[in-house]
């Protein structure tokens, strides 16, 4: 894409590829699963024509970073770490941090545990949950009952990636039309299922791809994936239950830091954290805004870059003074 740069930095280990574009203040812009840097390709543009320098890797295990076979390597501990690389590799000594997905949860504790190297936090889609006192996975089982849920699902290693990987464009499609705003009910995504459904039961193939979401778009998608598989994103989820041992010491921590955050009103990860969600004020004291926008879906910053963009530019400029 026109005005991006892309280049291999060492951090905290591991080879991390990044794409960036412009100068000034540093915006570094984490992606979820499944995605890569390209999730950011609107904002990147929008925020170097704003004045700042806008950062977006490919996180751990994706794309052309790094992606250790180790599954006690991709703990929140690691991500937070591989920001904090990022940015030394980058000659930068602060910068604003954004998150997406499972992107969010490392904006949200780069905040929390280096507020000397992160000045601020745009959060997409997850809301901050502060580490509580149940084991992950032990309260997702407890959620799901008797039911199939998609990330103890994940959990089992090879079991999720034979399903994924049968025919991974048809998988991407899948998750980015079911989880968007623009599925009917009838058609989104079902997170949770009878206790015999597969993850890609969860989900319906459209006939039409959504207008955000152009077939280059998967054509791109779909050739990081094939070359990577899944087994680092989904690595992400099976260190749930070793983030929350290491991060005691975090046991109910606020985020102080200033923050903006925006999602979707049909987001499925909404309905799923609601609690979370209203007691963003108390737990994120730090919280500027919160916008929610109409009929859109998980894919934030895909589906209604131009929202998204203006909030976070008019973020910036209140921080910036």
């Amino acid at each position: 894409m026109a005005g991006i740069a892309h280049r291999i930095v060492e951090t905290n280990g591991i080879r991390m590829h990044v794409a960036e574009q412009g100068s000034g203040p540093a915006v570094l812009l984490c992606h979820g699963f499944p995605e890569s840097w390209y999730s950011w390709r609107h904002q990147l543009q929008a925020l170097a024509a704003a004045g700042y320098r806008a950062v977006a890797p490919d996180m751990r295990g994706y794309g052309r970073t790094d992606r250790p076979a180790e599954i006690e390597k991709y703990t929140t501990l690691h991500h937070v770490g591989d920001m904090v690389g990022l940015l030394d590799a980058l000659g930068e000594q602060t910068a604003v941090i954004v998150g997406h997905d499972w992107g969010a949860p490392v904006a949200w504790n780069c905040a929390l545990m280096r507020p000397d190297r992160f000045r601020a936090a745009m959060v997409l889609s997850v809301p901050y949950s502060p580490r509580g006192s149940v084991r992950p996975t032990a309260a997702l089982r407890q959620v799901a009952g008797d039911h199939f849920m998609y990330m103890l699902h994940f959990q089992e290693p090879g079991v999720a990636e034979v399903e994924l990987e049968g025919d991974v464009r048809a998988t991407l499609r899948r998750v980015l039309y079911s989880a968007s705003g623009d599925a009917p009910p009838e058609h989104g995504w079902r997170p949770i299922m009878p206790k015999t459904a597969r993850f890609l039961d969860t989900l319906t193939d459209p006939t039409l791809l959504p207008a955000w979401l152009t077939e280059a778009d998967l054509d791109l998608y779909t050739s990081e994936f094939q070359r990577t598989g899944f087994r680092g994103g989904l690595s992400w989820y099976r260190a749930m239950d070793l983030t929350w041992e290491l991060m005691a010491a975090y046991h109910h921590a606020k985020v102080v830091q200033p923050a903006l955050f925006v999602a979707g009103d049909r987001d499925l990860v909404i309905a799923m954290q609601r609690r979370a969600l209203d007691q963003m004020k108390e737990t994120v004291p730090g919280l500027r805004r919160l916008v929610m926008l109409p009929g859109c879906g998980h894919w934030t910053q895909q589906e209604r870059p131009a929202e998204v963009n203006a909030e976070m530019i008019t973020f910036l400029r209140g921080l910036d003074g």
